[in-house]
């Protein structure tokens, strides 16, 4: 009886802990590259049609950015709203796919190398 009451536990405390994770975790940010940079200019807005005739409104971004060793790439990625001109933005970056997500920081945040090629 008491291995049952055990396992229920365990089982429940797993489950708990993975819903957990898949709320608070963003899996486009593990195993990236992380850029930084600042928004300059309005992006250009790109509008597309659903198949229920909606219209989908984006923005986007090409910049250059920096990473932590202040080595520059600049990247193109979208936005769904338009960004806040001049915002600093942390870029995760992987490999194949390019950027997966954005994050706004403050200038505080930013890595010493990169906030110097920033300025």
């Amino acid at each position: 009886m008491k291995k049952i009451i055990i396992s229920c536990i365990v089982i429940a405390a797993l489950v708990f802990g993975g819903l957990f994770l898949l709320q608070n975790v963003n899996l486009n940010r593990l195993g990236t590259d992380v850029y930084y940079t600042q928004v300059q200019g309005q992006g250009k807005k790109l509008e597309d049609k659903l198949d229920n005739g909606e219209i989908m409104v984006r923005y986007e971004y090409e910049l250059p950015a920096f990473d932590k060793n202040g080595q520059e790439k600049t990247l193109k990625f979208s936005a769904p709203k338009q960004l806040r001109e001049k915002a600093y933005l942390s870029l995760f970056v992987k490999e194949d796919k390019g950027v997966t997500s954005y994050q706004e920081v403050t200038k505080e945040e930013l890595p010493g190398k990169a906030s110097q090629q920033l300025q």
